[in-house]
């Protein structure tokens, strides 16, 4: 299971000029105490541009110390877990940061070495993973031949290797066409049957189908933590996830 206990983030604004300065330094609140539990199964974490997602989703895969607050994995703190901790996750972030001159196997290889994939396993992994994201066939192209959609298939391969009983997936569908849309959503509802899946993204439509829970993140603050049919009977009777996002975060949401 993993728990995120009252995490607080606050960051410094930049100084305003001098002839502007009045009081003290400027904060902005990213994390205002945010506390949820997730077992085994597939989450939603929608929120606006802003909203504290990203500074979210950076604490809990260590990438971000927070100003208070834990995450706890299994009931022991994940920063304390350290290297036990980042064996059980698998992370996709936004941003492609890629090696063009890398082939998607060699790409592959090298993350299956960053996660102390024993040698021996790794041609195997690296097909595994492949074949699960619909890459088996690309895999010996340089990665400056891939597409948006396909390098976004590739970083979700690569949080597949070693079997992370937690996954933490930030806009995983950016660049994908409508088909691998859908096939993505049916592997993340199968692979959510033994393990915590977070997935943040804009795009309501991949998660108000097969997503057990909804976490709605609005200016630092969890609004809410519901099915989507408990949230549409709370904020938008009769309507979808959609009309949820816009009766909670306003048209200029950024949905």
């Amino acid at each position: 299971m993993l728990q995120v206990k009252d995490l607080k983030k606050s960051y410094a604004l930049p100084a305003a000029p001098f002839w502007r300065k009045a009081g003290g330094a400027k904060t902005k609140q990213a994390l205002a105490g945010v506390s949820f539990a997730l077992g085994p199964g597939l989450y939603g974490l929608l929120g606006p541009n802003g909203a504290g997602k990203s500074t979210l989703i950076n604490i809990i895969t260590g990438s971000l110390a927070p100003d208070g607050g834990r995450v706890l994995w299994q009931g022991k703190n994940a920063r304390a877990l350290d290297i036990a901790f980042r064996r059980e996750l698998g992370y996709m972030p936004q941003q492609q940061g890629l090696y063009d001159s890398y082939t998607g196997r060699r790409f592959l290889a090298y993350m299956c070495a960053l996660k102390e994939i024993p040698r021996a396993a790794v041609a195997a992994e690296v097909g595994r993973v492949a074949g699960a994201v619909n890459l088996t066939d690309e895999l010996d192209k340089r990665l400056a031949a891939y597409s948006g959609g396909m390098k976004q298939r590739l970083l979700l391969a690569a949080a597949l290797l070693g079997q992370p009983r937690l996954l933490i997936l930030d806009e995983p569908t950016a660049g994908l066409d409508p088909k691998e849309r859908v096939r993505l959503r049916q592997l993340l509802a199968q692979l959510a049957a033994d393990r915590v899946i977070l997935v943040a993204t804009h795009v309501v439509s991949d998660v108000e189908s097969v997503a057990n829970e909804i976490l709605l993140l609005k200016e630092g603050r969890l609004v809410a933590q519901a099915p989507v049919p408990e949230l549409v009977a709370r904020y938008a009777p009769g309507g979808s996830l959609e009309d949820v996002y816009l009766a909670v975060f306003g048209e200029g949401g950024g949905a």
